[in-house]
This record gives C-alpha cells, sequence and structure tokens, in this order.
C-alpha cells in the first residue's frame, strides 16, 4: 500500500481538517461528533444534510455550501456516519424549517440516517438516492445502490432550498429529481482501504467489472477490457432501459471518475455517450464531468443521465458556491 498517510486512524480527521484549511470562510468542522457544515449557519431555509463513508470524495463534504448542502456527515472508510454524527450536525444547521435528509440507499446509511431522523426532534424528512441500475441487490445494500447520482439530487434541491422551498417541496422535487436519474460504471481495478492494507478485490490485468459499486461490490459480470465505445454502449443501454426517455428528451450527462482515471479518458468517454445519446434522438443539453463520486483510487468511471424540464434546468444552473462546484 503506498498513500500518502501519517497514521491510518487519523486519515479521515486530518483530511477533514485539510479541506477546511484549504477553504477559508466556507466551510468549518467539528469532530465531537464530525461534521462539515457551512462556515455560517444559512437562516430561514430548509437544511439539507447527506454524508457517507469517507473515501467518496468530494462526496458529500465537497458539496457543502451555497447552493447545496448545509452539512455532510463523513464516516470513516466506505462505513456509514453514526446517529450521533447526524443529530449533531442537524442540531448546528437548522434554522427552523426543517432538514432533509438525503440518504444514499445502502444498509449501514439507512439504518443510521433513520435512527437519528427518529431521534430528532426537529421536522424532517428523507430522500433516499437509488439511481444505480447495474444490479438490484447487493452485500452491501436492499435494493438499488445510490451512486454518482446524488449529486444531482444535491444540486437541484440545494438550489430550490436555498430560493425558500418548504421542507415537503424539497422532499418531493429530491424523489422526483432521483426518479429521473439513472447510473452505471465500470472499473479496471480495485482500491485500497487504509485500514484494510490490501485491495478490496482482485481483478486480472486485462479483465473489467461491470456494474461495480463504488465500495468495489461486484456488478453484473466481469469480463475482457473492450473499447470505450462499446463499453459506453452497454452502460447506456442499461440506463436508457430504465429511463425510457422520449425521443426529443432533454437531459444532463455526468462522466463520473472514480478517482484514479484521467480527465482525458472521461472526456474520451463523454464523446462517446453523446454521440450515443444524439443516436438516440435524445439532447444532451447540460454536462459534469470528472471525479465527483470516487472509491479512492479505483481505475474506472460511471456514466450518469437525468432527464431535464425547464425546472430542472434552472435548479441545475442556479449559483452555487462549494469547495467542489462553483458557478
Amino acid at each position: 500500500m503506498k498513500k500518502f498517510i501519517n497514521d491510518v486512524e487519523s486519515v479521515m480527521r486530518e483530511s477533514l481538517g485539510g479541506m477546511v484549511d484549504a477553504h477559508p470562510g466556507l466551510l468549518r468542522v467539528e469532530f465531537e461528533p464530525t461534521f462539515v457544515a457551512r462556515a455560517e449557519r444559512a437562516e430561514k431555509k430548509v437544511a439539507l444534510l447527506s454524508g457517507g463513508g469517507s473515501g467518496h470524495e468530494p462526496l458529500h463534504a465537497g458539496f457543502v455550501g451555497r447552493g447545496m448542502l448545509d452539512a455532510a456527515c463523513a464516516g470513516q472508510v466506505f462505513t456509514s456516519p453514526t446517529p450521533d454524527q447526524i443529530l449533531g450536525a442537524a442540531s448546528a444547521v437548522h434554522s427552523g424549517q426543517g432538514v432533509l435528509l438525503i440518504v444514499k440507499n445502502y444498509s449501514g446509511d439507512l439504518m443510521n440516517f433513520q435512527m437519528a431522523s427518529e431521534m430528532m426532534e426537529l421536522e424532517n424528512a428523507t430522500v433516499l438516492v437509488n439511481d444505480d441500475v447495474a444490479v438490484e441487490n447487493s452485500t452491501h445494500t436492499t435494493g438499488r445502490r445510490g451512486v454518482a447520482g446524488t449529486v444531482m439530487v444535491e444540486k437541484m434541491v440545494g438550489a430550490a432550498a436555498e430560493a425558500g422551498a418548504t421542507l415537503l417541496e424539497c422532499k418531493a422535487l429530491g424523489d422526483r429529481v432521483n426518479a429521473a436519474t439513472a447510473s452505471m460504471g465500470v472499473a479496471f481495478t480495485s482500491c485500497t482501504v487504509p485500514a484494510a492494507g490490501r485491495t478490496t478485490f482482485d481483478i486480472g490485468d486485462d479483465e473489467m467489472e461491470i456494474g461495480v459499486g463504488i465500495h468495489g461490490e461486484p456488478g453484473r459480470r466481469r469480463e475482457k477490457i473492450k473499447p470505450a465505445s462499446l463499453i459506453v454502449d452497454e452502460l447506456m443501454r442499461a440506463i436508457l432501459a430504465d429511463l425510457k426517455p422520449g425521443r426529443g428528451r432533454e437531459l444532463l450527462l455526468h462522466v463520473n471518475g472514480f478517482g484514479g482515471t484521467p480527465l482525458m479518458e472521461l472526456y474520451l468517454l463523454y464523446h462517446c455517450a453523446a454521440r450515443r445519446l444524439r443516436d438516440e434522438g435524445l439532447v444532451p443539453v447540460r454536462s459534469l464531468v470528472g471525479n465527483y463520486t470516487t472509491a479512492l483510487e479505483m481505475a474506472g468511471a460511471s456514466l450518469t443521465v437525468t432527464l431535464l424540464d425547464d425546472e430542472l434546468k434552472s435548479l441545475w444552473d442556479a449559483p452555487v458556491h462549494t469547495a467542489a462546484l462553483h458557478w
């Protein structure tokens, strides 16, 4: 294992400290319990709170800021945050308008966020993100997994909350964005969790895992590596079969890297995917390319499609100022 580490036990703490040091005036961090929040509490708006295991950066702490999240709770690497973290964050950022929890569909996240929701003495609601079309069930989740589509939910609901939407309106919007979003990924290599000190799974030099999860969960199957255009065709076939968009539909296309894939390759994937969508009579009018929902240093990528209408386009375009997204 070769990583920039001082001590395995302090990786998360030092990383969060570095993120806050790098973005003064934007973020603050607490460690008892651990969460990242906006440097200044937003007033008179629904508070958006998300979180999950570390190792997926910039998800979720990189999306704390104006126009997205109010706070994010980071668990240890690939481990859910605890209920006390979620409760501490909610108490720190709420402004009396309720708290919306944005939760990826993994067993640990579901259990801990639900416990926190039931213990919370604040009006709250939950949006469950389950955009991964690769498999219906895995060892880490009940039902479809929540992956890179989480970014679309957090951005669009964040814009609505910033504009004054109520808790129920934010909840309904989050569910609608999730239903309009589908993702699927592929991995060429595994990753190494610092505490484990070895790769999560073994894969041949000439193999790829189709439908891999963001923790290295198995996908649909393993096969020999093939040209990028054929990989895109397979991923996009599954995504479009799930969404069933009509011809002429506008959409957002997100090409996400898992942490070990160069931008040169991610833009090549975007080129192939956008061409495939146009061949299907679809219109990619918004894009996002880069490492936004990672799996440590895993080499691989995922494609995400979100079906758009005028409202969702407006919410995507709305101003945002976070460590990872800023326009």
